[in-house]
C-alpha cells in the first residue's frame, strides 16, 4: 500500500470497489455528466472476482426486465473498444444452451419466447443442428437446443479497464491501494467514509465491494446479504476443431459451460452443492488470490463435461483453478439505495454473472443516483427485498451451499430452495406441518402453499405441466369459492402508524383517501412522483390517532422504508413494525359469516359489519381483530390475533370448521383465486413503472381529496385521456396449457404484450392470467372485442380471451 496517496476531503460520489460492477457505475455517473465521482479499490483494479471471470455475456434472464439489462451489457461492449481505445477481446460468437430433459426443453422454449418478445434473436435448433453449431458436441442424448447469436464473451480485464479510461475520460478519479475501513453517518442518511489515508466527505457512497460487500454494508448497519462461495474451472490443453467464432455452450443439466480460449476449452460448473468461502479467514491483502483445488468435489464434474464433449476427457488440463464469488440468498443481485440510510447505494453480489450483468446494472444504478429513483422496474434484484435477519453470517453460508448451483439448476414453476429453511415461522407451523402442510419460503417465512391428502406425501414432485399439488389445491380453491377455506397469511408485512399527524402523514402518501371513520379499511396504492405505484397496501382506521398499514410479506422493508421516508421530522408520527406481533388468519368463503357468527357474540351480519370494515370481536378465548376484506373475491374476514393467542383461535376455528365444510388452504390456492378475480399483485403485475390507471385500479384514487397526494400531478395528467398500456385479464381457451408468467400476447398476428402472472383457475377450469397490452391509440373494450387473441407458452400459441373485467364475478364479496 502507497503511502504517497493523498485523497480530497471530500466528493460527490465515493464508490467502494473497483470490480466491473463500480467501475460501470463510475462510467455511466460520468456520462450522466457528474465528474466528482471517486472510486477507490483496496488493493489493484479487478483484483477480487472480477479478474478470474470466465467473461461470459449472456443476454437471456429469468425475467423480461433482467433480459433488457442484459441486452444492454451486450450492446455497450460491443462499442465500448471504439469508444475508449482498449482492446477488450468482445467478440458475439453467439451461445448454444443444450436441453437433455423434456422439462429443459420446455424452458428453453419458454425462455425463447420472451427473448424473440424483446427483439432478441434466438433459435431452437434440433440436437444435430446442434452438432453442426458445435461439432465437438455429444449429442445422442439431447432433446434440443437454444442458440443466440447475439451472446458473446470478453475479457474480464480489459474490459474493466476500458470502463476505466471511459470514467477518467468523463473526470471521474480512481484510485487503487485505498481501502474503506467505516461509514460516516449524519440523520439518517451517508455522510462520507473513513480509508486506509483520511476522511472523505461524501453526498452519495456507493458499495460495490464484491466479496466485501457484506461488510462494508455492516460499516453502514446496512443488510447486504452475500456470501462468497469456491468457483472452479479448468483450461485445457490445446484442442483440434476449436475456431475461435465457437460459441459459448451451456449444458445446464450436467451444470458445465464451454468456452473456446485461444485454441483451448475452458470448462466450469455450477454444481449442486458448493463449498462457502468466508472473507474474514483470508489475509487483509488478498488480491490476485486463488484457492485450494479440491480434486473429489470437482471430479464428478469433469466427468459429466467428458460425456457432454469427448474431446474434452481426451485433452490434458493446462490449468485448475478455483476462485471465490459472492452469492445471495435468491441468487439475485443486489442493486439500488439501501432502505437503513438514505444515499448509501449497493451493487453487489452478482452470483458469478457480473460481467453479463454489468453494463445494464450500471446504467441503471447511475440513472438512479442521479434522478433519485430508479429509470426502470427493479424490484427483481432491488436491495430493499432482503430482510434484516439474512445478514446473519450462518444463515448466509448455509444457502451459499445452494445458490451458485441455481444458476443451473431447472427452474421449474413454484421450485422451493432447500437449505437454511425455517427462519421465520407463525405459530401455527407445527399444526399445519401435521395437518400436511407442504411449505414453501418467502422472506424467510415458512407459508402453507398447499395441503397433502393423507395418503400423499406434502413434498413437490416439480414439471412444467400440472405439478403434483394441482387437485389438492383445487379442492382448496373450491372450499374458498363454496364453503369456508382457512389461510395462515401471518407473513403480512404490518405498520402501526400512531400520533396526532398521522392522519395528515398517510393521506399525503395514500392515493385514496384514508381520512375516514374509525372501524373502516381502504385500499390504497403509494405512488411516486411519476404516478407508479411504489406499494399496495390496506389502511385501516384504528381510532383517531392510530392506524394499521398491511402489505405483502415480500415488500415488508421495501414499503417500511417508504412509510418512514415519507413522514416529516417534524411530524408527530411514529410508524412501529408489528408484523411479528399478530398471526393473521384468513377466513375466506360463502359459508365464513355462519362459522364465525358460530364461535363470537358479535354480529357478523352485512348490515352490522359491512364490506371493508374492521373491528375487535371475541373469537374463542381471545380478543381478535377482524376486518372484513378480501383476496379471493368471496366473502371473508381477516382475522389479526395477537401471536399468543393464535394457536388457541386456530383450534377453535378448526374444530368448529367440520360443519361448515372448512378446508386448510394455502398460497397456491390463494393464488389461482385471485387471479379469477383480477385482483393485483405487486411485483408482477403493479409496479413503479405502472399507474393506477394502466393498472385498472383507478377505483382506489380518490383525485379530489383535500391536499392532493404524492403522484397526483402525473396521474392527472393521464386521466381522461386514451392509455396505449392497460392490464387485462387472460382466459386460455384450451384447459391443457399451464400459464405462469412472462408469456407473449398476441393480437391478430402481432405480439403486443406479455403476461405478468398466471395459474390454472379451477373455478374457470382453464388457465387465466394478467398481463399488459400496447395500443397506442388507446386499449379500451371495443378494441380488444376486435382483436383475435393468442397468448405464446413455449413458442406455441393459443387461442384465449381477453378483457379489462375479471372473468369471475366478486360481487358476492359485498353480500
Amino acid at each position: 500500500m502507497s503511502d504517497d496517496i493523498v485523497l480530497p476531503a471530500q466528493a460527490r460520489v465515493v464508490i467502494v470497489g473497483g470490480g466491473i460492477a463500480g467501475l460501470s457505475v463510475a462510467y455511466h455517473l460520468t456520462k450522466l455528466g457528474w465528474r466528482d465521482v471517486l472510486l477507490l479499490e483496496r488493493h489493484k483494479l479487478t483484483s477480487g472476482t472480477t479478474w478470474h471471470a470466465a467473461g461470459l455475456v449472456g443476454q437471456l434472464r429469468a425475467t423480461h426486465n433482467l433480459t433488457r439489462l442484459a441486452k444492454y451489457t451486450a450492446e455497450l461492449f460491443a462499442r465500448l473498444e471504439a469508444e475508449t481505445g482498449v482492446a477488450t477481446g468482445f467478440r458475439q460468437r453467439g451461445s448454444l444452451a443444450v436441453a437433455a430433459t423434456d422439462g429443459r426443453w420446455t424452458e428453453l422454449k419458454r425462455g425463447a419466447s420472451m427473448a424473440r418478445h424483446f427483439g432478441l434473436e434466438a433459435h431452437l435448433l434440433t440436437p444435430a443442428e446442434a452438432k453442426t453449431a458445435w461439432p465437438l458436441l455429444h449429442v445422442d442424448d439431447l432433446v434440443g437446443g437454444l442458440f443466440i447469436p447475439k451472446d458473446g464473451q470478453t475479457n474480464p480485464v480489459d474490459t474493466a479497464m476500458a470502463l476505466a479510461r471511459g470514467a477518467r475520460a468523463g473526470g471521474a478519479r480512481i484510485v487503487e491501494g485505498a481501502s474503506v475501513r467505516g461509514i460516516a453517518t449524519r440523520h439518517g442518511a451517508v455522510a462520507g467514509v473513513r480509508t486506509s489515508h483520511g476522511d472523505i466527505a461524501a453526498e452519495i457512497v456507493v458499495n460495490c465491494a464484491g466479496l466485501w460487500g457484506h461488510s462494508v454494508g455492516r460499516m453502514a448497519g446496512v443488510t447486504v446479504p452475500l456470501h462468497a462461495a469456491e468457483h472452479f474451472y479448468v483450461v485445457t490443453e490445446p484442442i483440434g476443431g476449436l475456431s475461435p467464432d465457437t460459441p459459448v455452450l451451456r449444458d445446464p443439466d450436467s451444470a458445465n459451460y464451454f468456452k473456446e480460449d485461444a485454441g483451448k476449452l475452458l470448462v466450469g460448473w455450477f454444481e449442486p452443492v458448493a463449498r462457502p468461502w468466508d472473507e474474514r479467514r483470508t489475509p487483509d491483502d488478498f488480491a490476485f488470490g486463488t484457492l485450494p483445488v479440491d480434486m473429489d468435489h470437482i471430479q464428478p464434474q469433469l466427468e459429466k463435461a467428458a460425456a457432454r464433449v469427448p474431446r474434452f476427457g481426451e485433452a490434458g488440463i493446462r490449468t485448475f483453478f478455483n476462485g471465490p464469488e459472492s452469492f445471495t440468498p435468491d441468487d439475485r443481485y443486489l442493486l439500488g439505495e439501501a432502505p437503513e440510510l438514505r444515499n448509501f447505494f449497493v451493487a453487489c453480489g452478482f452470483n458469478s454473472i457480473g460481467i453479463q450483468s454489468s453494463g445494464g446494472a450500471g446504467m441503471v444504478l447511475a440513472q438512479w443516483i442521479v434522478d433519485g429513483h430508479p429509470p426502470m422496474d427493479l424490484w427483481d434484484v432491488d436491495v430493499r427485498r432482503a430482510m434484516p435477519f439474512q445478514a446473519n453470517r450462518a444463515y448466509l453460508r448455509e444457502r451459499t451451499t445452494e445458490t451458485l448451483g441455481l444458476l443451473y439448476a431447472m427452474h421449474w414453476p413454484y421450485r422451493q430452495v432447500e437449505s437454511a429453511r425455517g427462519v421465520r415461522r407463525s405459530p401455527l407451523y407445527d399444526r399445519l406441518a401435521v395437518l400436511g402442510a407442504c411449505f414453501g419460503e418467502t422472506a424467510g417465512w415458512e407459508r402453507a402453499n398447499w395441503f397433502a391428502a393423507p395418503d400423499q406425501a406434502a413434498e413437490y414432485a416439480y414439471s412444467y405441466d400440472r405439478q403434483n399439488w394441482h387437485e389438492a389445491s383445487g379442492a382448496e380453491h373450491r372450499a374458498a369459492r363454496h364453503a369456508v377455506a382457512l389461510f395462515d397469511q401471518t407473513s403480512f408485512g404490518k405498520f402501526l402508524v400512531q400520533g396526532r399527524d398521522a392522519e395528515s402523514v398517510l393521506s399525503r402518501i395514500c392515493a385514496n383517501d384514508i381520512a375516514v371513520a374509525p372501524g373502516r379499511v381502504v385500499y390504497t396504492q403509494w405512488l411516486n412522483p411519476r404516478g407508479g405505484i411504489e406499494a399496495d397496501v390496506t389502511v385501516t382506521r384504528i381510532d383517531a390517532t392510530s392506524f394499521l398499514v398491511v402489505t405483502s410479506a415480500a415488500c415488508q422493508i421495501r414499503d417500511l422504508a417508504w412509510l418512514r421516508r415519507h413522514t416529516p421530522d417534524d411530524a408527530h408520527c411514529m410508524v412501529t413494525d408489528v408484523t411479528s406481533g399478530y398471526a393473521v388468519l384468513g377466513v375466506m368463503g360463502p359459508r365464513s359469516r355462519q362459522l364465525l357468527a358460530s364461535l363470537s357474540p358479535d354480529d357478523f351480519a352485512d348490515s352490522a359489519f359491512p364490506f371493508m370494515t374492521s373491528r375487535e370481536v371475541d373469537l374463542g378465548h381471545a380478543r381478535v381483530r377482524a376486518s372484513r376484506v378480501t383476496y379471493v373475491g368471496t366473502l371473508g374476514w381477516e382475522l389479526y390475533v395477537p401471536t399468543e393467542f393464535a394457536a388457541q383461535v386456530f383450534d377453535t376455528l378448526f374444530e368448529a370448521g367440520d360443519a361448515h365444510g372448512l378446508a386448510l388452504a394455502g398460497y397456491h390456492a390463494l393464488n389461482s383465486l385471485r387471479l379469477e378475480c383480477g385482483y393485483r399483485h405487486f411485483g408482477h403485475d403493479i409496479s413503479d413503472e405502472t399507474t393506477p390507471l394502466e393498472a385498472g385500479l383507478g377505483f382506489a384514487v380518490a383525485f379530489d381529496k383535500p391536499g392532493g397526494f404524492i403522484g397526483h400531478a402525473a396521474l392527472s395528467a393521464q386521466r381522461g385521456r386514451p392509455l396505449a398500456r392497460r392490464l387485462v385479464s387472460v382466459v386460455v381457451d384450451d384447459p391443457g396449457p399451464v400459464l405462469l408468467h412472462d408469456e407473449p400476447i398476441w393480437r391478430d398476428g402481432s405480439r403486443i404484450g406479455m403476461t405478468t402472472s398466471g395459474m390454472f383457475g379451477h373455478t374457470l377450469g382453464r388457465s387465466v392470467g394478467l398481463g399488459y397490452v400496447h395500443h397506442e391509440a388507446g386499449v379500451d373494450a371495443a378494441w380488444l372485442a376486435a382483436g383475435s387473441w393468442e397468448v405464446e407458452i413455449a413458442c406455441e400459441r393459443f387461442p384465449c380471451r381477453v378483457s379489462l373485467r375479471s372473468p369471475v364475478d366478486t360481487r358476492a364479496v359485498r353480500g
